[in-house]
């Protein structure tokens, strides 16, 4: 699916848009999932593991567009920049800002910042600017009809400014429906 509005490709962390909402709200084993080798992973148990986990990937294969390369080999480039980390018990930590930033850049030609404390005027001016921000929100954005439960952990694609200038209309790899991902904040101020 490419959003009408920005002509940017929508698509989803997880290998199959129908189940995303049986995965990260009914509990669904990500491994039942039907389409997982579309992915690029090495297995369905490989796939459960590090899905959950690729929102950022998700963003960056969203604004490389068509012909970007399959979410897997995207998470191995970041792996090879050390992007993503994993503790001793396993426990898989990222997306380390700066080495993803260092990869896109590389590996990819996208000019890319880290913006620690970006504003909502900030993220306007980028717009304006003509770029596409990814940003750090609560998963619940997946509900944007519904006030934040919190800040960061998920992040999503902005891509531009809603007609009034007031909003943004943003991609979220983990939205439950095509409402839901391609989405639209009606105020960003």
């Amino acid at each position: 699916m490419t959003c009408t509005r920005c002509r940017v490709p929508a698509h989803t962390q997880f290998a199959s848009p129908e189940l995303v909402g049986a995965i990260v709200e009914g509990g669904l084993d990500p491994a039942e999932d039907p389409g997982w080798a579309g992915s690029g992973a090495a297995s369905p148990a490989e796939y459960a593991r590090w899905a959950g986990h690729l929102c950022g990937m998700t963003c960056l294969r969203m604004a490389l567009g068509a012909g970007a390369p399959p979410l897997f080999a995207l998470r191995d480039g970041a792996l090879a920049y050390d992007a993503y980390t994993e503790d001793a018990d396993g426990v898989i930590r990222g997306l380390v800002y700066a080495p993803f930033v260092r990869y896109v850049s590389e590996a990819h030609g996208l000019d890319a910042a880290v913006h620690r404390h970006l504003s909502p005027a900030g993220l306007l001016g980028l717009l304006d600017a003509g770029q596409r921000v990814m940003a750090s929100v609560h998963y619940g954005i997946r509900h944007p009809d519904r006030p934040a439960p919190g800040r960061g952990g998920h992040l999503v694609l902005v891509t531009s400014r809603t007609a009034d200038g007031e909003g943004v209309h943003f991609h979220n790899p983990s939205g439950t429906s095509a409402d839901t991902r391609a989405a639209e904040l009606p105020s960003c101020r």
